[in-house]
């Protein structure tokens, strides 16, 4: 039984650390079998190996009613308890972001009945709902996991004076093929294996399997499945146009380093869906034929400026000419979306009779449009595109957009200073960046785009260093806080990835493991979040893998090199391809 292999395996390096503890012991072991939630079962002794025995008996009887057919293992220990009160948990959670309790909870001093912190947030037991903006007990949900968890039924009081107690907890993870992984305890990394260093190998293995999950989501028509709840694996019914191509745009900048065909083959089946059902021919009062992308009776200027970024990828990626005149309409339609004497853009109008529904939006919309007629310039470098940047860029200016320290406008600017590296352009892409370090620091919650604006950034910093003409300006720039930030924003994602070790306490783990969640909303799991982390970590990759190689030509640039752009190099790749086929995850 794959299940004893695992717990021979397991066994003595949790002894060997939980040993070294002072006694009693409790033990925690949590199993499951990829396609549904973990069985989590524990034990207490006053020596290891009576709370071992103990403890894998349970886990090998809940194995054998469930017929489940293991194939991950995690071991927890108890390091550490606090008595408490209802009433202070109470109030503890109101100063949280909902999930964001750190710590397993004991309803009782003997920790019979006990729950690890990844039970607790698997079952939203500390969530209470999209309409409180903190965390809270779920009374409900806590009383059905209860009666989940255990046949002898404690009775769950959450009357403020009855006491409780917080756990703290430290663990181990195998799935039998590699050794097992060290966990980090209490905090904001609880849970999650622990990772020397976020490496080449490590991104490269983060791109691939939330590159993959999000093939898996494009159905055989091409429509997405646009996300879902992972507590609960309930699916997510709401469809955004502009999401669906922003996956697209996603999934083609991860194809570009893994030549994956089932990658491909789902980019196609979504284009397909794009042109058959989204974008939708349009006469404009001048007459002129355009294509809009068309969200129910929206034309949003963000969803068509994306199409158009995700096709010039396609066409610069495939050769391809299959959507030469799309690209061609729906840029002319962001033409007509666009004040000629002032630069600014429209931002949603009603489909089909052009009325104006929306004259501003989101900030995104006009560094998304930008952005993608700079792409679009890139590869054909028609002077029409370029022209229409340029004025949007002299309302950015203007209009100060750079308050709002937003990632498509850091993408925006960068693309803009590789064919005008013009002072005003660089100022307002280190403006955008540097005065949102401060908020930056401060930010526990891992925010894929926060951390798109500062990859996005990091690329101008590189173009910057080697312009003889503007890098004075970096004079005022902190490099070391800059990338400080960065490599700290790059670990922080790692809380947000669905390694198994997390898949495993939701209800249908196969489903989500592989991608990127977001904590704060209930672990949603929906495409353009994980769009957002895959973008992000593949620019941070070609970041990591630039340094290394200029590092090795002993930090001379070639100045013949306009884009800071390198191609991976085989071995990195074909090392994270042999590290993901060691571990149970979506590539399996």
């Amino acid at each position: 039984m794959f299940l004893s292999k695992l717990i021979l395996q397991i066994r003595p390096v949790v002894e060997e650390v939980v040993s070294a503890q002072a006694p009693p012991y409790t033990l925690f072991i949590s199993i499951c079998d990829g396609k549904r939630r973990a069985k989590v079962r524990h034990a207490t002794a006053d020596d290891f190996s009576t709370a071992w025995r103990s403890a894998v008996s349970k886990a090998r009887r809940a194995a054998k009613d469930a017929e489940m057919d293991v194939c991950w293992l995690k071991v927890d220990w108890v390091t550490g308890i606090e008595e408490t009160t209802w009433r202070e948990i109470k109030r503890k959670l109101t100063t949280l972001t909902p999930c964001f309790f750190r710590n397993g909870i004991a309803l009782d001093r003997d920790l019979k009945f006990a729950f690890l912190e990844q039970e607790i947030n698997g079952n939203a037991m500390f969530y209470g709902g999209k309409k409180i903006e903190h965390a809270a007990i779920n009374e409900s949900k806590f009383k059905a996991y209860v009666r989940r968890r255990y046949q002898e039924q404690p009775e769950v009081d959450f009357s403020d004076e009855n006491p409780v107690y917080v756990l703290s907890t430290k663990g181990f993870f195998t799935n039998g093929s590699a050794p097992p992984v060290p966990l980090h305890g209490s905090g904001r990394n609880i849970g999650r294996r622990r990772v020397k260093e976020i490496d080449e190998v490590t991104v490269a293995r983060l791109i691939l399997t939330s590159s993959q999950y999000l093939a898996r989501q494009v159905r055989a028509s091409g429509q997405f499945r646009y996300g879902r709840h992972a507590c609960f694996d309930r699916n997510i019914n709401h469809y955004n146009a502009l999401r669906h191509v922003g996956s697209i745009y996603a999934m083609l900048e991860a194809w570009e380093l893994t030549g994956d065909q089932k990658l491909k083959d789902a980019i196609d089946r979504a284009l397909g869906y794009l042109t058959r059902k989204i974008i939708k021919p349009v006469t404009l009062p001048s007459g002129r034929e355009v294509s809009y992308v068309v969200d129910g009776d929206e034309i949003k200027l963000g969803g068509n400026s994306i199409c158009v970024l995700m096709l010039a990828k396609y066409v610069s990626l495939t050769g391809s000419k299959e959507y030469d005149l799309l690209m061609e309409r729906i840029s002319l339609g962001i033409d007509y979306l666009q004040n000629p004497d002032t630069g600014k853009f429209v931002h949603v109008l009603r489909y089909p009779d052009l009325s104006l529904k929306d004259e501003f939006r989101i900030i995104y919309f006009d560094g998304e449009a930008a952005f993608g007629l700079m792409r679009l310039y890139g590869i054909r470098k028609d002077p029409r595109w370029l022209a229409i940047v340029e004025k949007a860029f002299k309302y950015f200016i203007s209009a100060e957009h750079w308050r709002a320290h937003d990632h498509w406008l850091s993408y925006c600017a960068t693309e803009m200073i590789l064919y005008r590296p013009e002072e005003k352009y660089y100022e307002f892409g280190l403006k955008n960046a540097t005065d949102y370090l401060d908020a930056m620091e401060g930010r526990i919650p891992a925010v894929p785009t926060q951390f798109e604006l500062m990859v996005a950034a990091e690329k101008m910093v590189y173009l910057l260093k080697r312009d003889k003409n503007s890098a004075h300006l970096l004079k005022k720039f902190d490099l070391d806080r800059f990338y400080d930030g960065l490599h700290k924003r790059a670990n922080h994602l790692l809380n947000s990835y669905i390694w198994p070790e997390f898949a495993m306490y939701f209800k249908r783990p196969r489903n989500i493991v592989g991608s990127f969640f977001i904590r704060r909303h209930g672990f949603r799991v929906r495409i353009d979040d994980v769009q957002h982390y895959l973008s992000g970590l593949i620019g941070y990759l070609y970041y990591l893998l630039r340094n290394r190689t200029h590092k090795a030509s002993n930090n001379q640039v070639d100045e013949d090199i306009l884009e800071p752009r390198l191609d991976f190099d085989s071995k990195t790749i074909d090392n994270a391809k042999e590290h993901l086929k060691s571990a149970h995850s979506s590539t399996d």
